[in-house]
C-alpha cells in the first residue's frame, strides 16, 4: 500500500518552517539595537561638536597721545554769595505802627524812611521833660536870688555862715534840677526819633514782618524781647565765601611763600547755568585756622554787584590762579578712574597689554583733566571701550583723536 510503504516528509518541512519563523521574530531586535547604535555614535559625535567652546574674542579700544597744552595751576571750589551787611529791624520804642513806607523787596537807600511807629506818646513825654527844664530853672533863679542876698548881709554882719552854706546848697540843688531836665529831654527826643525807623544803610528789603495797627514791641537796650520788623541785606558789593581743602591750602601756601607772599588774588566765578567765567571779584580773607572736623579753612572773596544781579545765598563755582601758565597734559574726563583713594589711567603698552598708571589730578579745562603727574606725552590712554579693557589683558588697539574743545579765559 502506498500510504504505509512511502517515506514521511511532514516533519523536515515543519522544522523549516519552525526555523523561519524564528528569523522573522529575531529580525526586528536586531533592527532596533543597529538603530540605537547609530543613533548613539551620532548623539555622541554631536554632543562633542557643541561641548568644544569659541575661541574668546580679544576686545577693540580707542587710545590716543594725552593733549599738551599750556595751561596755568587753579585751585576751585564751590561758594556761596552772602551779603556784606545784614541787619534785622526792630523797633527800639513800643506803640502802635501807624505807617509803613516801602513795598516788600524794594531796594531801599540809607536814611529812607521805613516804618513809623504812633508819635503822640512820645510827644506828650518831650513836653514833660521840657516843662520840667522850665521848673528847674524857676528853682534856679530863686536860689540866685537869695543866695546873693544873704551874701550881702553876710558881709554886713547880719547873717550866719550857716544860713550862707544852706543857700548855696540850694542853688547847686537847682542847677542839677536842670541838668536833669536837660537829659530827659534829650531821652524823649531820642524816643521821638526812634518812632521813625529809617534804613541804616542801602540794600533790598524783605518781606514785612507786621502790619499797620499792630502793636509794637520795642527796647533800645535789647533787655526785653522786641518785634522783628523786617530784614535789610546790602547787594553792592557782595562776598562769595568758600572752603579750601587742607590739601589746597597748602598749595595755595607753598606757591605764595614761592612768590614771597605776592599771591595773585583775582577770583572768577561762575553761576549754575553758565559755562563761562563772568565775575571778578578779589579774595581778600582767609581764616586763621583749619576747621577739626572737616579739615577744610574758610575764604572770601568780595565781587561788584553793581547790576544788584548777585543775591546772598547763590551758589557759583569759582577759581583763581596760583601759578602763570605751563605746559601740561590733559586727557578726558571719562578716562580717569577712581581705585579706593587713588586715581588710574588705562593706557596700552607693549604687546597690546593694558597697563594701569596712577595720575595726579588737576582741574577740568573744557572738559578735559589736567593730569599733574603720572603720565608721559607718548602714552596710548584708553578713551574708549574702557569696560572692556582689564589690565594685563591684551586688546586691538585702535589710533583715535581726542575732541578738544580748550578755551583758557573760559575754562
Amino acid at each position: 500500500m502506498t500510504s504505509s510503504s512511502g517515506p514521511r516528509r511532514t516533519p523536515k518541512r515543519a522544522k523549516k518552517t519552525s526555523h523561519r519563523k524564528h528569523l522573522l521574530w529575531q529580525l526586528p531586535i536586531l533592527t532596533a539595537l543597529l538603530g540605537s547604535g547609530v543613533w548613539f555614535v551620532y548623539s555622541a559625535h554631536e554632543t562633542t561638536q557643541v561641548s568644544v567652546p569659541p575661541a574668546a574674542a580679544i576686545p577693540v579700544v580707542k587710545v590716543s597721545n594725552p593733549v599738551q597744552r599750556d595751561v596755568d595751576v587753579r585751585l576751585g571750589a564751590v561758594g556761596q554769595f552772602s551779603a556784606i551787611n545784614r541787619v534785622e529791624l526792630r523797633a527800639q520804642v513800643g506803640g502802635t505802627l501807624s505807617e509803613i513806607q516801602f513795598e516788600d523787596g524794594q531796594i531801599v537807600q540809607k536814611g529812607d524812611l521805613l516804618f513809623v511807629i504812633d508819635r503822640r506818646p512820645y510827644e506828650i513825654k518831650l513836653a514833660q521833660a521840657k516843662a520840667q527844664l522850665e521848673t528847674a530853672k524857676s528853682r534856679r533863679d530863686l536860689a540866685n536870688n537869695q543866695l546873693e542876698r544873704v551874701q550881702s548881709l553876710r558881709k554886713s554882719g547880719w547873717s550866719t555862715q550857716e544860713t550862707l552854706d544852706q543857700r548855696v546848697s540850694e542853688q547847686q540843688a537847682a542847677q542839677a534840677a536842670i541838668d536833669d531836665a536837660q537829659s530827659r529831654i534829650r531821652d524823649a527826643e531820642l524816643d521821638l526819633e526812634y518812632t521813625r525807623v529809617t534804613a541804616p544803610f542801602t540794600g533790598r528789603i524783605g518781606a514785612r514782618q507786621v502790619s499797620i495797627g499792630g502793636l509794637i514791641a520795642g527796647s533800645r537796650a535789647a533787655t526785653s524781647p522786641t518785634t522783628l520788623l523786617a530784614t535789610l541785606v546790602s547787594l553792592d558789593p557782595i562776598y562769595l565765601d568758600f572752603d579750601m581743602s587742607e590739601q589746597d591750602y597748602l598749595t595755595f601756601q607753598r606757591e605764595r611763600q614761592k612768590r614771597n607772599g605776592r599771591l595773585a588774588n583775582k577770583v572768577e566765578a561762575s553761576l549754575s547755568d553758565e559755562t563761562a567765567f563772568n565775575y571778578q571779584g578779589t579774595l581778600d580773607f582767609i581764616d586763621n585756622a583749619v576747621n577739626r572736623s572737616s579739615g577744610t579753612i574758610h575764604a572770601r572773596a568780595t565781587f561788584k554787584n553793581a547790576d544788584l544781579f548777585l543775591a546772598p545765598g547763590q551758589f557759583a563755582r569759582m577759581r583763581f590762579g596760583l601759578t602763570p601758565s605751563a605746559p601740561a597734559l590733559l586727557v578726558p574726563d571719562a578716562a580717569v578712574l577712581a581705585d579706593q583713594s587713588a586715581h588710574i589711567v588705562l593706557t596700552v603698552g607693549e604687546n597690546n597689554v593694558v597697563v594701569p598708571k596712577t595720575v595726579q589730578l588737576g582741574d577740568l579745562r573744557g572738559g578735559l583733566r589736567v593730569i599733574r603727574s603720572g603720565l608721559t606725552p607718548s602714552d596710548k590712554v584708553v578713551i574708549d571701550g574702557i569696560p572692556t579693557a582689564r589690565p594685563g589683558s591684551p586688546v586691538l588697539p585702535n589710533s583715535a583723536k581726542i575732541n578738544l574743545v580748550f578755551n583758557q579765559a573760559h575754562d
